[in-house]
């Protein structure tokens, strides 16, 4: 399963407690039948494609020979020959490889309208074409998709607008890889499938706790979109662990004082996530910056390192914009008792942070295990203290 199929079946409601955008409009293919008559009747005046029987098949042959077949996918049409399936209608075409723009309905088909060439229906790859052109115009930014719809979709998605506007459709193409579990492929036959309301409610046999949204989403946005996305308890736990880490960042420097001067680069931090960006949007390593600024900023705050006024001000743009507006992470929603017990054990650890710096084990003990007494398990790391509460 592709991550944009993934996210393509999740309902309305599953997609807002994920923080993805609704699109500006969500055009139905059904909708734009004429539209999708007049990209065949353009492509038949160009030449590049041809009536058969009552269908219409784009010329492959001679569009290899007078255009680029093969600009995205790098195929070769004397290559296609052999990787041609044996489909009905095979018959019908010049040659093998050639797709169908148009094609006449069987008497029992459900779906069909009227043409020019036969009560009929669109080809698979019309659709895309004609919506992206009308909706986005020509060319337009970013075409997004799995892994698996390079060739022959996209490809013919390309021919196609080529065919009918003499120009390239899409300015940059993005496609995702795939998403397993446990290093499977995730499907339904397998009965590894797993939805959101899955991972929300922990109900599936193969979890072993519910995962918030953000947890979801975080873990995501830890894997670069061209690379396999593999779930797994142990690493969606790890996820949970780091997002708790970040925002507890972000509320540690909400609480910083300026000093007057800084030694901290928080420029060189600005700069490194931006570059991270660039980079094909690397969200892997944007996120790895960002927990190095974590770093600085529990340095500042345990009076090792200093941060100035404007310092201060840019780590807060840069967490701000990278973390809510460019990686759309939000805090789970909360009620105020939990935000109490948050802020009361931001306070504790920082009385036995202080008590260990200045050698009073003894007190730093005791804090530690009259919250062991309430269930409550500390765990020193090299980026301060972490605590959780015990089921």
């Amino acid at each position: 399963m592709e991550i944009s199929q993934y996210y393509a079946n999740l309902y309305h409601k599953d997609r807002e407690r994920l923080n993805v955008l609704p699109p500006s409009i969500e055009p139905l293919a059904s909708g734009h039948i004429i539209d999708q008559i007049e990209m065949v009747k353009k492509i038949l005046e160009s030449g590049y494609a041809y009536e058969s029987q009552g269908s219409v098949y784009f010329d492959i042959e001679k569009y290899a020979r007078e255009k680029h077949y093969g600009v995205l996918s790098g195929r070769k049409v004397e290559d296609m020959i052999a990787e041609t399936r044996e489909l009905e209608g095979q018959e019908e075409k010049r040659f093998p490889a050639d797709f169908a723009l148009w094609k006449k309905a069987k008497p029992e088909h459900i779906l069909r309208w009227k043409s020019d060439w036969s009560d009929g229906f669109p080809g698979w790859h019309l659709e895309c074409s004609v919506m992206g052109a009308k909706y986005l115009g020509l060319p337009f930014d970013i075409h997004g998709g799995g892994m698996d719809l390079i060739f022959p979709h996209h490809e013919s998605e390309i021919a196609q607008s080529v065919a009918a506007y003499d120009k390239n459709p899409v300015t940059v193409w993005m496609h995702n890889n795939m998403i397993t579990l446990n290093g499977q492929k995730m499907g339904k036959s397998l009965g590894n499938a797993i939805n959101p309301e899955d991972f929300f409610a922990g109900n599936h046999k193969l979890l072993e706790q519910p995962y918030g949204p953000m947890t979801i989403r975080f873990f995501m946005l830890q894997a670069h979109y061209r690379s396999t996305l593999d779930f797994s308890n142990e690493a969606l736990q790890a996820a949970e662990k780091g997002l708790k880490r970040l925002f507890q960042g972000i509320h540690t420097l909400a609480r910083l004082s300026p000093s007057e001067s800084s030694s901290i680069d928080a420029n060189g931090l600005k700069q490194k996530c931006y570059a991270a960006m660039d980079d094909d949007f690397n969200t892997p390593i944007l996120i790895s910056h960002l927990f190095d600024g974590l770093k600085m900023i529990n340095l500042v705050n345990d009076g090792k390192e200093n941060a100035s006024k404007e310092a201060l001000e840019m780590l807060e743009n840069i967490y701000h914009q990278f973390v809510f507006e460019i990686l759309g992470l939000k805090e789970d929603e909360k009620g105020g008792k939990d935000e109490l017990v948050d802020g009361l054990m931001g306070s504790i650890l920082k009385i036995r942070q202080n008590a260990r710096a200045n050698k009073d084990w003894a007190t730093a003990d005791m804090i530690r295990d009259e919250l062991t007494r309430l269930n409550i398990t500390v765990k020193d790391t090299k980026d301060g203290a972490e605590w959780r509460r015990e089921e």
